[in-house]
């Protein structure tokens, strides 16, 4: 079983994530597959087994992640904080 997660950051969601998944039935393998990792800041032991990339992002900082429609360019962004990437 493959889980997809768009921004690793204290690895909560990918947590509730697996215990959902407990729900239905242990799997007998789990792999993680994040776009952005980032690499600072995370709460619990969680790591991708596959990245798309690594941000090196502290505490303040905020990833946001933009989904492009057909014929454009996904982008990933980091602001300085929350507050600005909303203003951007």
């Amino acid at each position: 079983m493959i889980l997809v997660d768009d921004v690793l950051y204290s690895g909560r969601t990918v947590q509730a994530a697996l215990t959902a998944l407990n729900h239905y039935g242990r799997a007998r393998q789990v792999k993680l597959l994040v776009l952005v990792d980032r690499r600072f800041n995370r709460h619990l032991p969680i790591h991708a087994d596959y990245k798309g990339i690594t941000v090196d992002a502290l505490d303040d900082a905020y990833v946001k992640v933009e989904w492009a429609e057909s014929n454009q360019a996904d982008r990933v962004l980091l602001f300085a904080n929350k507050q600005e990437a909303e203003q951007g």
